[in-house]
């Protein structure tokens, strides 16, 4: 009685044990959800490794816990939980998560493997606009580095230990966003991402070199204790648009589930030189956010970053009209031309009428990448969104770009390894203008001409219409290659390889943006051939044929026939017979005496021209061995019975 007594105040102890171990991990894992639906993604972070490391883990914390690092730009964390989740959790898995696992393989430098899971995207996704830009550039990388190269970059010397991006021309000065002191006098923290909140600075702008000098405070009018960021100012330096937290009068604004949001504020320069209280825009909300304000040439329309209702992916671009009287009209989206279900952000418009923007839905390097675009295109070309390349993109986070078309200099912005702070700001020199929009991709597969097997190894040059050498290249196992070259222009694209034939082709791009498979087949330079083989196959000889109801030799055979001749020269031993065949057209009985003349008359022609009689053997077959269903009563088309109409030459000694 005492064993049983203590038996069950042992299980009552076990149970309440595991009971509290469940219980606290119930509330553990609320209060993490909570945290992640507030955007509180560090705290959020901690709570979950906290559940895990308890050994509870499922789909959705995988997913939030993955995403929380991923919406940080945490790439390579986000990464690793990504990965556990499709392995683990497949069948429970949206198909979002294979294109944000594909982003975080890219900003490894995994490429091979991110465009595998771009696949198994594709494959789970079809009315998706990122799905669409992958099938349609394959080759985004060869695109990319098209474009490459045409900046130098340098990291600023205006950086700091904290986070610094988002600059905005103002006159003689360049304004940006950075969190350097207000840790000094303030412990405000943003949850989102652990660091101290962000102010608005000036720098003295050097045009020539593009330094930047003399940092102080922007604003006091326009700073507060929350973010401040992205401006951009009229020409005339009267007025200002910024980013701001939801924050006005004193009111700290939240949404229905309590977070806060972003708006976008206005503010004038008034007669003492200072800034007027800021105004939150007319088409700001509560429930979502609005940010990173740009202005057209004229001024007249503003453009704006939304995750708005009715928009197509994370956060998409927007065009307002600015009135006369200062009023908005209403918000349009840019459609999906610029917009995907990615997020894209950061928009600058230049003087010359480009829009410049941020964007991980398009093909990129990994993170978000800087694009852009006519914005008021003309042709079809201009409606081409294009990646600036490398330096400027690179893996990780670049944004913010903007350009200075005058003197071909400019900033933007990126979280990419070795820079000073979290966020960096690089000044950049503009050495060469954006590469024609029209791009032509000559792509193929080099092979075997006789027995179609991909020649791995071979070399493949392509030389413009003055022969001078663009790019050679080896091709590998899967025997493909693919060069991007100018639109409207001419091409010679060599293929070499030892022991086979050097084959050329001349190809001429036409004026729009394509790819033109160029397949190129080498032929043996020393071919062999056995008793039964057709000398026709392995001498890739043009089609012999004769006139209507005739069987004399024309001069287009005879070229033919010269190759079989020069052949059986070559090699005095060599006895062929000469088969002639018809299609099904006509009689049975006419087609078989027509193909008996046809081979008798080439007998005659080949001994006529030094071959042996003795070597030659010719026989007609008429319709009897067609080489596919075109037979009598069949309804083919012409090219299927031209094939039938056909001269072999098979060696029988």
């Amino acid at each position: 009685m005492v064993i049983n007594l203590q038996k069950s105040l042992l299980t009552l102890i076990l149970l309440s044990i595991i009971g509290n171990s469940v219980f606290s991990q119930e509330n553990k894992l609320k209060r993490a959800n909570e945290q992640y639906d507030k955007y509180q993604y560090i705290d959020a972070q901690k709570t979950y490794l906290q559940i895990i490391k308890k050994g509870y883990k499922d789909a959705d914390i995988l997913k939030n816990l993955g995403n929380s690092y991923y919406f940080n730009s945490q790439f390579e964390e986000a990464k690793k939980w990504y990965k556990e989740l499709l392995e683990s959790y497949s069948s429970e898995v949206e198909p979002e998560y294979y294109f944000r696992y594909a982003q975080t393989l890219k900003s490894a430098k995994e490429y091979e493997e991110a465009d595998v899971y771009m696949q198994k995207f594709t494959e789970l996704t079809s009315n998706d606009e990122r799905v669409k830009l992958f099938q349609n550039e394959p080759d985004y990388l060869k695109r990319i580095d098209f474009q490459s190269g045409r900046y130098e970059i340098e990291n600023s010397s205006i950086n700091s230990s904290f986070s610094d991006f988002g600059t905005a021309f103002f006159g003689r000065f360049v304004v940006f966003a950075s969190s350097r002191d207000t840790l000094i006098f303030s412990k405000n923290i943003h949850q989102w991402n652990n660091e101290s909140f962000l102010d608005l600075y000036r720098a003295e702008y050097n045009p020539v070199n593009g330094e930047l000098a003399e940092i102080e405070k922007f604003s006091n009018t326009l700073n507060t204790k929350f973010h401040e960021s992205t401006p951009v100012f009229t020409k005339d330096g009267k007025t200002v648009y910024f980013t701001r937290n939801n924050y006005t009068e004193r009111r700290f604004g939240k949404d229905k589930k309590g977070t806060n949001k972003l708006k976008i504020y206005r503010s004038y320069k008034n007669t003492q030189g200072d800034w007027t209280t800021p105004q939150s825009l007319s088409f700001n909300s509560d429930e979502y956010s609005t940010a990173h304000p740009a202005l057209s040439i004229d001024e007249k329309t503003l453009y704006f970053t939304s995750d708005m209702p009715g928009g197509k992916g994370q956060s998409d671009l927007y065009e307002i009209s600015i009135n006369t009287d200062g009023s908005f009209g209403e918000p349009q989206n840019l459609g999906s031309r610029i917009n995907t279900e990615g997020k894209e952000t950061f928009p600058f418009i230049s003087d010359d009428n480009d829009l410049y923007f941020s964007s991980n839905g398009h093909n990129g390097l990994g993170g978000l990448d800087v694009y852009v675009t006519r914005l008021s295109p003309q042709t079809k070309e201009e409606k081409l969104v294009v990646n600036v390349g490398k330096p400027v993109n690179s893996p990780k986070d670049d944004f913010a770009f903007i350009v200075d078309v005058a003197s071909k200099r400019g900033y933007f912005s990126s979280n990419r390894e070795n820079g000073v702070g979290s966020d960096d700001i690089y000044s950049f020199l503009q050495l060469e203008d954006l590469k024609s929009f029209c791009e032509i991709t000559i792509a193929g597969v080099v092979t075997d001409k006789d027995t179609n097997e991909i020649l791995s190894g071979a070399k493949v040059s392509v030389y413009d219409s003055s022969n001078n050498l663009i790019k050679s290249i080896v091709v590998g196992e899967d025997g493909t290659y693919s060069q991007i070259v100018k639109c409207g222009s001419k091409y010679f694209v060599r293929a070499e390889k030892e022991e086979y034939v050097t084959s050329e082709k001349l190809v001429n791009t036409p004026e729009e943006t394509q790819t033109l498979d160029t397949p190129l087949m080498l032929e043996k330079k020393i071919k062999s051939a056995d008793i039964g083989d057709d000398l026709a196959k392995i001498l890739s000889l043009k089609t012999i044929y004769f006139d209507f109801d005739g069987d004399y030799i024309r001069e287009d055979a005879a070229i033919e026939l010269a190759k079989v001749i020069e052949v059986m020269n070559q090699y005095p031993e060599m006895k062929i017979e000469v088969r002639s065949h018809t299609d099904s057209h006509g009689d049975d009985n006419y087609n078989l005496d027509l193909s008996e003349r046809r081979a008798k008359s080439t007998v005659a022609y080949m001994i006529k021209n030094g071959i042996a009689e003795d070597r030659l053997v010719g026989k007609g077959f008429g319709e009897t061995q067609p080489v596919n269903d075109c037979s009598n009563g069949s309804n083919c088309k012409k090219e299927e019975y031209q094939l039938n109409r056909r001269s072999e030459f098979i060696i029988i000694k």
